[in-house]
C-alpha cells in the first residue's frame, strides 16, 4: 500500500518535531520534507509533489493562506495536486474564510489532539475536507452574521436544482430534519465533529462501508458537494448542534 506523503511547513521548532513524531507513529504515513518558511516551503512542495502539505498560517516571511493560494494556483490537474491542511491557533473569521477562499482542503487548530490530527490528514488525503468542529461554527456565525451573495460563497456554494426546491421559497438553510433518517443524523453530528468514516464507523458499530451509504445520502439530500458543505449547512439549519 502507498503511503501517504506528508511535507510539513513550521517554523516553530517544537510544533514541528511534534507534528512529524505524532504522524510517524503510523506506517502509513510519510514525513518527505520539511520547512521553516514560506519561501523554502513553495519550492519544497514543487521539488517533492507530496500528497499533503501541513502548513502553519503565521509564517515569519509570507501569510500560510498566500502560500496556500500560490500551491494550488501551480497545480496542474486536480488529481496531482497537493492538498493543504492548515494547522493554527487562529481561529478568527477572516483567517478562517481566507484559508478556504485560497483553497485550504482542510483547517485544523493548533490544539487538536493528535489522534485527530491522523484522521484529518487521512480525510484530506481521501479528497475529503477535515473541518475542526469549532472552524465549522466560525463559519456559521459568519454565514448568519454577514449572508454573503452566491458568488462570494466559499464553502457553500453548490448550485442548487430548480426541481428538487425553490431558492425563493426554501432558503439553503431551512432543510426539513425529517428528511435525513435518525441513523443519517447520528452520522451528520459525527460528520460536524470531524470523525473519518473508520471513526464513524467504530462509534457507530456498523462497517465503513454503511457509513459511505448514509454519507452519501446526507449528502445528496443536503445538495452538499462535501462534508465540509454538508457540516456548515447542518450547523446552520439546527440539525446538529
Amino acid at each position: 500500500m502507498a503511503k501517504i506523503r506528508v511535507a510539513l511547513i513550521e517554523d516553530h521548532d517544537l510544533t514541528r518535531v511534534g507534528i512529524r513524531t505524532a504522524l510517524l507513529q503510523k506506517e502509513e504515513i510519510e514525513v518527505v520534507g520539511e520547512a521553516t518558511n514560506a519561501v523554502e516551503g513553495l519550492k519544497m512542495l514543487k521539488t517533492l509533489q507530496p500528497d499533503i502539505a501541513i502548513v502553519d498560517i503565521g509564517l515569519p516571511d509570507k501569510d500560510g493562506i498566500e502560500l496556500t493560494r500560490e500551491v494550488k494556483s501551480t497545480a496542474h490537474g486536480e488529481e496531482l495536486a497537493t492538498k493543504v491542511l492548515i494547522l493554527t491557533l487562529r481561529d478568527n473569521k477572516e483567517a478562517v474564510l481566507a484559508a478556504f477562499a485560497a483553497g485550504a482542503d482542510s483547517y485544523c487548530m493548533k490544539d487538536i489532539r493528535f489522534d485527530n490530527l491522523l484522521d484529518a490528514v487521512r480525510v484530506t488525503y481521501n479528497g475529503n475536507a477535515w473541518i475542526d468542529p469549532a472552524i465549522a461554527r466560525i463559519v456559521l456565525q459568519q454565514a448568519q452574521q454577514n449572508p454573503p451573495k452566491p458568488e462570494a460563497i466559499t464553502l457553500d456554494n453548490k448550485s442548487v436544482d430548480s426541481n428538487s426546491r425553490s431558492a425563493e421559497n426554501q432558503p439553503d438553510d431551512m432543510i426539513d430534519p425529517y428528511t435525513l433518517t435518525e441513523r443519517e443524523l447520528e452520522v451528520l453530528q459525527l460528520i460536524v465533529e470531524g470523525c473519518s468514516n473508520a471513526v464513524i464507523a467504530e462509534r457507530l458499530y456498523i462497517t465503513v462501508g454503511t457509513v459511505k451509504t448514509h454519507v452519501r445520502n446526507i449528502l445528496n439530500k443536503l445538495c452538499a458537494d462535501d462534508r465540509t458543505q454538508a457540516a456548515v449547512r447542518a450547523l446552520r439549519s439546527g440539525l446538529v448542534g
